[in-house]
């Protein structure tokens, strides 16, 4: 039987009408795989090989009272068929260990998805530095003279940390710059950490678009997450609204240009958000949305990701 790990944040805490994790996690059963869970605390090294506490994990598609938890037991991770990292962002330093605690799961055996090395290598905001052509107008640095510049010269612009998720810590800076002094100093901790500086796009008011990308294929349909009133952000844990609406012409365009790069990193599930026709990030830690396509469409598209991990393991 095929066993299947999931690492991720505690159960008990899923949304499961909109989580992806547990969306995968039931794919997985329903197709007969073993299912394990676990969080980053239960993974340790021992003499060099990758070990984890694990628990059998049977979920039903409900609001409440939608999992259970077997026996635990220790196994070297090298011995489970697919590993699943859906640890939520920060992107910190205890999420790289459990990268390097992965790849030695990866060379034991495991196929892990997505790639560790990958993980570390394309955070999803600096990796939009690989495709220039694609993004907009971009600054990241820690110099608030580099932001103030970058400011003036496009006037309205968005500034985020590197490390966030859900729309977290995301401050637009209009042409009168108010505001602008204090935001750079609580993103860059007075010039201590990087920052990202980005031109404001007007197609955020069309919503800003989640296209997942399966092992370098896009997904044809998306979801426009679009803001709510005084909002800049789309994000749905910033209060956006959802709208499952088909790939368009550019979408499918953008989803191209970067798809091959995906897939040669073994990035098996990635999250490309969407402005307009630019690509503001490359979300792969742990892209959500799945579930939300799926509802609006007749389509399975956690089964395309079994579907993609299964052949690669054979």
């Amino acid at each position: 039987m095929t066993r299947v790990a999931i690492v991720m944040d505690p159960i008990e805490s899923v949304k499961t009408y909109k989580d992806t994790s547990f969306r995968l996690a039931l794919e997985a059963q329903a197709r007969g795989y073993e299912v394990l869970y676990l969080q980053l605390a239960d993974m340790f090294i021992e003499q060099g090989t990758a070990m984890a506490r694990v628990q059998p994990l049977k979920v039903t598609d409900q609001a409440k009272d939608f999992y259970q938890l077997g026996e635990a037991t220790v196994v070297p991770m090298g011995d489970i068929d697919i590993i699943l990292m859906r640890k939520d962002p920060p992107f910190d330093i205890e999420f790289v260990y459990a990268t390097h605690i992965l790849e030695l799961a990866q060379r034991d055996g495991a196929l892990v998805a997505n790639r560790p090395q990958s993980l570390r290598d394309c955070g999803e905001k600096l990796y939009t530095a690989w495709f220039p052509e694609l993004i907009p107008a971009t600054l990241v640095t820690r110099s608030a003279e580099q932001i103030r510049a970058f400011h003036k010269k496009h006037k309205d612009v968005i500034l985020k940390p590197l490390d966030g998720m859900g729309g977290a810590s995301i401050f637009r800076v209009d042409e009168t710059g108010s505001n602008l002094g204090v935001i750079i100093e609580t993103l860059t901790e007075h010039g201590t950490r990087f920052a990202m500086a980005q031109e404001y796009l007007p197609a955020i008011k069309d919503g800003d678009k989640r296209i997942l990308i399966i092992n370098g294929e896009a997904v044809p349909y998306s979801l426009a997450r679009v803001p709510s009133a005084g909002e800049t952000r789309g994000n749905l844990a910033a209060g956006g609204t959802g709208r499952p609406q088909p790939l368009s012409e550019n979408d499918l365009a953008l989803a191209k240009a970067v798809g091959p790069a995906l897939k040669e990193k073994g990035l098996y599930l990635v999250g490309l958000d969407v402005i307009g026709d630019r690509i503001t990030e490359i979300n792969v830690t742990s892209p959500t949305c799945m579930r939300e396509i799926e509802n609006a469409y007749d389509i399975n598209i956690a089964g395309q990701f079994f579907d993609a991990l299964i052949a690669d393991l054979q």
